[in-house]
C-alpha cells in the first residue's frame, strides 16, 4: 500500500477522536466525583467505598488482557477493533447512567447495587476502551501520523473533560433542586446518551490499515512472552499505574479541598469578580445561559464550591488543549521521552505546591491552576503514542505484532491505578476522620490537603524514574520506523487489497 493510501484524513481523525469524548464522560466523573457521590449522596462509608473501588477495579483489570487477546484474534469485514466499539456503544452508555442512580434499598442494598452496577460498568469500559485505544495503533503505520491522530484524540478528550468538569456539579445542583440523587441521575443520563452517539461515530468513520504479517501464527504464549520480556512495555506499565493513581487521588482530593478547605466567602467573592455570581436580582443576557447550566453562584452562596471547582478545572482544560496542540511539534523536535519528562516535572512541582495554598489565598491557587496544565498538556497524548511505539519496538525485535495485547496490558495498569487511587482516597478520608456534609476536624482537613497535594505528587516522582529508564528515544524511534516499513512492504500490498475489499 502506498504512503498516500495510508494517510488518515481529517474527517477520520475527528471521528476517531469522539471516542475519547465518550471515554472522558466516564473517566473524569470517576476520577473527580465518584467517591464523593458514594459518600455524600448514596451514604456509603468512605472505608467501604475505598475497598469497593480497589476490589472491583483490580478484578476488572484482568478483563483487559482477555479483551486484548480476543480483539487481536477478531476477524471481520470491519477489522479487529472497530466491531467492539459498535457492540459496546449502547450498553456502556446505559450502565454508566445506572451507576449514578441511587435507589432507596437501605444501607446494605445500596452497597450491593453499587457493587453490581460498577462491576458491569468497568467490564463494559474494558470491552470498549481497550479496542478503541488499540485502533489508533493500526490506523497508520507511521509514528508521526499516529502522533497527529493522538493530538486530535486528546483535544477531544479535553473537550469531554471540559464538559464534565464544567457542567457536572452545577447541573446536579440545577436538576436536583436540593435532591442530589435526582440531580446525579438526570445529569449522568444526558452524558450517557452522548456516549452512545460518540461511539457510533467512531465506528462509522474509521478504518484499520496496519495488518499483522499474514504468516504470523496466533499464540497467546508468544504474546505473553513478547510483552513481559519487553523492557519499554514494563516501564510504561509501571508509569501508567503511577500516573492514574495520582490522577484519582488528586482529583478526589481537590473535590473535597474546594468543598471543605477553601473559605467559601473568598471563593464566592472571587467568582463574583470573574462574572460568575448571580449577585441577586434578575439574571439576564449571557448570564442566563450560565444560570441554565448551573454555572452561576446562587445569591446564598450555597453552590460556590461546585462552581469554583468547575471554574478551575475548566481553566485547566483550556490550557491543556493548548498544550496538546503543542505536543506533536515538540515531540517531533525533541522526542516523546524528553517532552514527557519535562512536562511531568513541571506537573509534579505544581501538584505539591498546592499544599501551601491557604483557605483564602485564591491568587496562588489561580497561578498553580495555570502552571499544572501547562506542564501536563503536552504529555497527555504521549502515553498512548509511546505504547504504539512499544508495539513497534516489540515487532522490530520479535517479528510478531500484538497491538491489542500491548494496549490491554496498559489498560490493566490504568485500571489498577484507578483502583489503587480510589482505594487510597477512601481509606485516607476514613483514616483522617472525614465525616460527610459537616464541618471537618483539623485532622480531617490535614488529610484532605495532603490528598490533593503531597500524596498525589509522590507517584509522579516515581513515574519520572520510569521515564528516565525508558529506552526508546528519538533516534531509536526513527530507526524502528524505517526498518519496519521496509519489512512491511513484503506483505503490505495483499493486506491493503484485502482491507480495501473489506471497507
Amino acid at each position: 500500500m502506498s504512503q498516500d493510501a495510508q494517510r488518515v484524513s481529517v474527517r477520520e481523525k475527528v471521528g476517531y477522536s469522539l471516542g475519547d469524548v465518550a471515554t472522558n464522560f466516564f473517566f473524569q466523573s470517576m476520577i473527580l466525583y465518584q467517591t464523593r457521590f458514594y459518600t455524600d449522596t448514596v451514604g456509603l462509608s468512605a472505608a467501604a467505598v475505598g475497598t469497593m473501588l480497589l476490589v472491583l477495579r483490580l478484578a476488572d483489570a484482568f478483563a483487559d488482557p482477555v479483551i486484548g487477546a480476543l480483539s487481536d484474534r477478531t476477524n471481520s469485514r470491519w477489522g479487529k477493533f472497530r466491531p467492539w466499539i459498535l457492540w459496546t456503544a449502547i450498553p456502556f452508555g446505559v450502565v454508566f447512567w445506572a451507576a449514578y442512580v441511587s435507589p432507596n434499598f437501605g444501607p446494605q442494598g445500596k452497597l450491593i447495587y453499587a457493587y453490581a452496577t460498577y462491576v458491569v460498568l468497568m467490564i463494559l469500559y474494558s470491552a470498549n476502551n481497550t479496542p478503541y485505544s488499540s485502533l489508533m495503533g493500526v490506523m497508520s503505520p507511521h509514528a508521526s501520523e499516529r502522533s497527529s491522530i493522538a493530538g486530535y484524540r486528546f483535544v477531544a478528550a479535553l473537550i469531554g473533560q471540559f464538559m464534565i468538569q464544567a457542567l457536572t456539579l452545577p447541573l446536579v445542583d440545577k436538576f436536583g433542586q436540593g435532591d442530589s440523587s435526582k440531580g446525579w441521575a438526570l445529569t449522568m443520563g444526558i452524558f450517557g446518551v452522548a456516549m452512545i452517539v460518540c461511539n457510533f461515530v467512531v465506528f462509522f468513520t474509521t478504518r484499520e490499515r496496519v495488518m499483522p504479517d499474514p504468516q504470523q501464527k496466533s499464540s497467546l504464549k508468544e504474546d505473553l512472552k513478547n510483552v513481559f520480556t519487553c523492557k519499554p512495555w514494563l516501564l510504561m506499565f509501571i508509569l501508567t499505574l503511577l500516573v492514574f493513581t495520582t490522577l484519582v487521588v488528586r482529583g478526589t482530593g481537590l473535590n473535597f479541598f474546594f468543598a471543605y478547605y477553601m473559605d467559601q466567602t473568598v471563593v464566592r467573592n472571587f467568582l463574583d469578580s470573574v462574572g460568575l455570581g448571580a449577585m441577586g436580582g434578575e439574571v439576564t443576557g449571557w448570564k442566563s445561559a450560565l444560570d441554565a447550566l448551573g454555572l452561576l453562584v446562587k445569591p446564598d452562596g450555597s453552590n460556590a464550591a461546585s462552581v469554583g471547582l468547575s471554574f478551575f478545572m475548566v481553566v485547566g482544560s483550556l490550557i491543556q488543549i493548548a498544550g496538546i496542540c503543542c505536543s506533536k511539534p515538540l515531540a517531533d523536535r525533541f522526542g516523546n521521552k524528553a517532552v514527557f519528562i519535562a512536562g511531568m516535572t513541571v506537573t509534579t512541582l505544581a501538584t505539591a505546591a498546592v499544599y501551601f495554598v491557604t483557605p483564602t489565598s485564591m491568587s496562588l491557587m489561580v497561578v498553580l491552576s495555570i502552571i499544572w496544565p501547562l506542564g501536563w498538556g503536552p504529555t497527555v497524548p504521549l502515553l498512548w503514542v509511546m505504547i504504539a511505539d512499544v508495539a513497534d519496538y516489540s515487532e522490530w525485535k520479535t517479528s510478531r505484532r500484538a497491538t491489542g495485547f500491548m494496549y490491554a496490558g496498559i489498560c490493566f495498569a490504568l485500571k489498577a491505578g484507578l483502583g489503587l487511587g480510589g482505594a487510597l482516597s477512601g481509606w485516607l478520608l476514613a483514616w483522617y476522620g472525614y465525616v460527610p456534609n459537616v464541618a471537618q476536624s483539623e485532622h480531617a482537613m490535614l488529610g484532605i490537603r495532603l490528598m490533593a497535594t503531597v500524596y498525589s505528587a509522590i507517584p509522579f516522582v516515581l513515574g519520572l524514574g520510569c521515564l528516565i529508564l525508558y529506552p526508546i528515544g528519538k533516534k531509536l524511534s526513527k530507526q524502528i520506523d524505517t526498518e519496519l516499513n521496509e519489512r512491511r512492504k513484503q506483505y503490505a500490498q495483499p493486506a491493503g487489497e484485502q482491507s480495501a475489499a473489506q471497507a
